[in-house]
């Protein structure tokens, strides 16, 4: 089977092959990420081989506004603070690991009490998402260890036909990945 390449103008169908259970890689911030519907077992158990790595890891979810992760967040455990601070932040380059509520599969978040969010202003991501109809997994898209793809020759030099398909397009530039905070205590987990 022939890897799929999507833009802009057709993420539509993107979506579509990600409703039907594809694993798909798209760019994001700083990096190509590897996404697929969250809610779908197959579909993160794939992901899950693809990356080559510990299902006890868990994948953050990946969302065009605030409303699309909404469902996922125990916002009654969070500081007043801290919550202001998270939707401050969003949509940004920023990621928040949140008390989560029992709407997280529980193959999605491995062994931690909470649940990774990052709601993105970059384009591609966003788009794929409102045109998805909610959050996406998202992990970088490279092999468990290897450097993470920055374009999408790079995912296809990875993942080849083993991907279902690529949206391609420029990343955002940022040459870190996302920082990631802990909402419950403000502690930086990744600068």
């Amino acid at each position: 089977m022939k890897l799929r390449y999507f833009t802009l103008s057709t993420i539509k169908e993107a979506a579509v092959l990600v409703r039907d259970g594809g694993l798909i890689a798209y760019p994001t911030e700083g990096t190509y990420g590897l996404g697929c519907d969250p809610h779908n077992a197959r579909a993160t158990a794939s992901l899950f081989q693809l990356k080559q790595r510990s299902n006890e890891l868990g994948f953050l979810l990946i969302a065009a506004d605030y409303e699309q992760v909404l469902q996922y967040v125990d916002e009654s455990r969070v500081p007043t603070r801290m919550l202001r601070r998270v939707k401050t932040s969003w949509p940004g380059p920023v990621t928040w690991i949140l008390p989560r509520t029992s709407k997280v599969p529980a193959w999605v978040v491995g062994t931690h009490e909470g649940i990774a969010l990052r709601v993105t202003e970059h384009e591609p991501a966003a788009e794929l998402c409102r045109a998805f109809g909610g959050a996406l997994i998202s992990t970088s898209a490279n092999p468990h260890g290897r450097p993470p793809a920055r374009s999408a020759q790079a995912v296809a030099d990875y993942f080849g036909t083993t991907l279902d398909g690529v949206v391609a397009g420029p990343t955002g530039g940022s040459s870190a990945p996302t920082p990631i905070f802990d909402a419950l205590t403000g502690r930086t987990v990744r600068a």
